[in-house]
């Protein structure tokens, strides 16, 4: 009888014999063998892959793990199920290369499993521009939060590779009119020194775009970063003055920016001296505040400088809460659960649908932030591989309760009109049991016949004419 040592190198020995691509994953994900088909297909960066060990994710800056986690089966695979996804890889021109693969599980003792075999289509589907939509129309889902969080994924990878020169662009992820206003004014915002301030709710990430707008522009240049509401009037001084020194010496290094965080909470003090400082301040500087206001709404109630209201807002970014860009929050909540994938060996494939249904019916009162904390805790109690309603924080099962049993409107009664009604029954009755007769309609009401004539002027009503 042959050991298990012996029949495994049979098995790999048939493996290299056949003709269409395939490669093998152990249980820690990592790729172990690729059969020569495989290797010609992956390129130079074979001898790199083995042992690389593949996430389902889809930001990566190495070439070798951005294609290894490219070649990662579905989550659900290492749970027992089998799977059939679109792998692809980028080729000399700057295109993707996508083949179809079906990804097995290959069963050890009782439940475990040892490993993954990968089955590769020999023939290519396509060889689309890098920007082409790679969601898998094509493939037929195993269920629809399966197809959904696959197509969010590939989605996702789209995007990133579209973004990838702009540092830190490919976390401003999402369609909506509002966010893809936001990218192109960022866009702007690098082709000139113009001040930009960017005004928003807390934790909706306007010191990100403040970082991504300054390393846009030059990723050498120096950042320094003033909090408006942190310092006192009179260290804002001595602040600027340190900072006008390290100008100086960071001059050669290429643009500076001088970040003013919570520029609308500055006192009286603090804004007269940045005008100061501003009238002197180096051409190579380029100013960008963060607010939760606009500044000219502010000067217009007069709480702030109308003349540095101006200055700082020479372009205004305005990020939306994100209750008023929902479309964008499944992207958002995959880009967040994909990055604590590529953190460690916990792997999920997306969201059910109940709970992606949660997560867009939820109001986000902490913005994109909250968002972000609550993937996180979700993902820590995630058994499965996805996240399911259980999941969710308590804050967000409780929103759900609530929005299944809302509150009764009260009814808005208008007094005016109610009364107004009344009075009309009133003298309708009165009249028809006078059989028209305004005297004596009047002398069942309790008033005189002037005053019933008025009123059925006032309330217009037929009959009114004067006798």
């Amino acid at each position: 009888m042959r050991s298990g040592r012996t029949a495994g190198h049979e098995l790999l020995r048939l493996f290299a014999e056949v003709s269409s691509p395939l490669y093998l994953l152990d249980e820690q994900r990592r790729i172990v063998f690729l059969n020569q088909a495989a290797s010609d297909w992956a390129g130079a960066l074979t001898d790199a892959l083995i042992g690389r060990p593949c996430r389902y994710q889809s930001n990566d800056a190495d070439p070798v793990s951005a294609l290894a986690n490219s070649l990662c089966p579905p989550p659900e695979v290492f749970h027992g199920q089998t799977a059939s996804a679109i792998i692809s890889k980028p080729t000399a021109h700057g295109s993707l290369e996508q083949r179809r693969a079906d990804f097995i599980p290959l069963p050890g003792d009782s439940d475990h499993w040892v490993g993954v075999l990968v089955l590769v289509q020999a023939e290519t589907l396509a060889t689309q521009p890098d920007h082409a939509d790679l969601s898998l129309s094509g493939s037929p889902p195993s269920s629809a939060s399966s197809n959904e969080s696959r197509t969010l994924h590939n989605l996702l990878a789209r995007f990133r590779r579209d973004t990838a020169q702009w540092h830190q662009m490919d976390r401003l992820v999402g369609k909506s009119p509002a966010i893809q206003r936001v990218r192109e004014q960022i866009k702007l915002s690098t082709s000139g020194n113009s001040t930009v301030i960017i005004v928003g709710p807390p934790g909706v990430g306007r010191q990100h775009v403040a970082r991504t707008i300054h390393f846009a522009a030059s990723t050498h240049g120096m950042q320094f970063s003033i909090s408006c509401s942190a310092l006192p009037p009179d260290q804002l001084q001595s602040t600027i003055s340190m900072f006008c020194q390290r100008i100086k010496t960071a001059s050669a290094a290429g643009p500076t920016t001088l970040l003013l965080t919570d520029v609308d909470r500055l006192s009286s003090e603090g804004q007269s001296e940045i005008i100061r400082w501003l009238d002197s301040a180096p051409p190579n500087v380029q100013v960008v505040s963060t607010a939760q206001e606009r500044l000219e709404v502010l000067a217009g109630l007069g709480s702030f400088r109308a003349d540095l209201a101006q200055r700082l807002s020479t372009l205004v970014i305005e990020l939306p809460p994100l209750a008023d860009r929902r479309d964008d929050i499944p992207l958002l909540a995959q880009m967040f659960l994909e990055e604590l994938n590529a953190q460690g060996d916990k792997q999920l494939r997306g969201f059910a649908s109940e709970a992606m249904d949660r997560l867009y019916l939820y109001d986000w009162p902490g913005q994109v932030d909250e968002l972000a904390a609550v993937v996180r805790q979700a993902f820590s109690q995630a058994e499965g591989f996805e996240i399911t309603p259980a999941d969710m924080p308590k804050q967000l099962r409780l929103a759900a309760e609530a929005a299944r049993h809302p509150r009764p409107v009260s009814e808005i009664i208008d007094l005016e009109k109610f009364l107004t009604r009344v009075e009309s029954e009133l003298i309708e009755r009165a009249l028809r049991q006078s059989k028209g007769n305004k005297s004596q309609a009047a002398r069942l009401l309790g008033i005189t016949r002037p005053r019933l004539y008025r009123r059925m002027v006032q309330l217009g009503m037929a009959g009114a004419e004067e006798e």
